[in-house]
């Protein structure tokens, strides 16, 4: 081997840029072969193997087990031998803090990007992993056109979406079907102003808020999915309120919800869901197409609920929890806040809070 080869982390799923880590299989200073398992990689929607696809020293792995990594970022390098050193971070021309602390976790997009635009780096936290998302959150945009609002008033009832990926498509369907709410617009940091989606314009980013809600737009709904990372649909949230903008509960025609249950605002229930009596369901929770929740389950806020998850009777789903397709979990079952059950298991005893569930398993194992 002459030339270092990087190790990238792939897109498993184009609505998931995060994957979780779910195991490394090599430890820094390993010799592989072509073809050896470096890591596991797990998302809601898929469990995946990533192998070598050369001979060479791991070197550079700076990654655990447990943690959440981002498409494009670099899991590590296969060296021609072990005492190679990885290239060092940079100084920017500003001399600003573009070389992260030791304790810090930053992807190389977010870093390459950082550097371009000569950012402070200290402006965020130190204990999150750092990805080119957040970066992005950082970068002045003032000066770049990112406003196209139409120079009429918008009706009283109007609605904007928030966030342009596929969960923004299916609820731009959702508002359709529901009726009751024009769509004003799309508003989408990463999406161009001007473009058009499923017949719906891009009216800018996220600074444009204030501007809508003068206009007399005052309804929002979070297209956010978070599937990856849940604090960026909660941020989402949050961003909407400090602007004054309501989330109202929206279920599709097609979904069924009993009239004792109990859905907060925010609440999107899909397509051919069901929800059942008494079911008390928290602020901002997705219950996904085919989804059930049967009676007496309590959902915390902000949870997700992936496509066919299945709830038995008083099911308890914790604050920001995540839910993957096809789960099944058992009567008077409790998943914890913050928990990530994969996609395909059973969980039959509670999970704590924080806990993993992979893919496929029966829990507890």
């Amino acid at each position: 081997m002459t030339e270092p080869n990087p190790v990238t982390i792939p897109l498993l799923n184009p609505n998931e840029s995060g994957a979780l880590l779910a195991a490394l299989h090599v430890v820094p200073g390993q010799h592989v072969f072509g073809g050896d398992i470096l890591c596991t990689l797990e998302t809601t929607k898929s469990t995946a193997e990533l192998t070598a696809e050369s001979e060479g020293y791991v070197v550079g792995l700076a990654s655990k087990a447990g943690q959440t990594v981002q498409a494009g970022d670099i899991l590590c390098y296969l060296a021609g031998s072990p005492d190679w050193t990885p290239p060092a971070y940079k100084e920017t021309p500003g001399g600003k803090a573009a070389t992260p602390p030791d304790r810090w976790r930053i992807s190389q997009s977010a870093l390459l990007l950082a550097q371009q635009h000569d950012l402070d780096l200290t402006q965020l936290p130190g204990d999150v992993f750092i990805t080119e998302k957040m970066v992005k959150g950082l970068i002045d945009l003032s000066n770049e056109p990112m406003t196209l609002l139409p120079d009429y008033s918008f009706k009283s009832n109007s609605i904007i979406v928030y966030g342009a990926g596929g969960h923004g498509k299916a609820l731009i369907d959702l508002i359709r079907a529901f009726g009751d709410y024009p769509i004003a617009g799309i508003v989408d940091d990463n999406t161009p102003a001007g473009s058009i989606i499923m017949g719906v314009p891009v009216l800018g980013g996220s600074k444009i808020l204030e501007q809508l809600n003068e206009r007399g737009v005052h309804l929002a709904i979070n297209a956010v999915g978070g599937i990856g990372d849940i604090q960026s649909r909660i941020r989402v949230f949050n961003r909407l309120s400090e602007a004054g903008f309501i989330c109202p509960t929206l279920v599709h025609p097609t979904a069924f919800v009993e009239q004792s249950a109990k859905l907060a605002k925010g609440v999107q229930v899909m397509s051919h869901a069901y929800v059942g009596s008494e079911a008390n369901i928290g602020y901002g929770v997705i219950i996904n197409t085919g989804a059930i929740v049967s009676h007496d389950c309590v959902l915390g806020d902000y949870a997700n609920l992936s496509p066919g998850a299945i709830l038995a009777g008083e099911v308890s789903v914790g604050t920001a929890t995540l839910v993957g397709m096809g789960v099944t979990v058992n009567l008077r079952v409790k998943v914890g806040a913050r928990a990530r059950v994969g996609n395909g298991s059973t969980i039959k005893q509670d999970v704590p809070e924080g806990g993993i569930v992979h893919a496929g398993t029966i829990w507890p194992d």
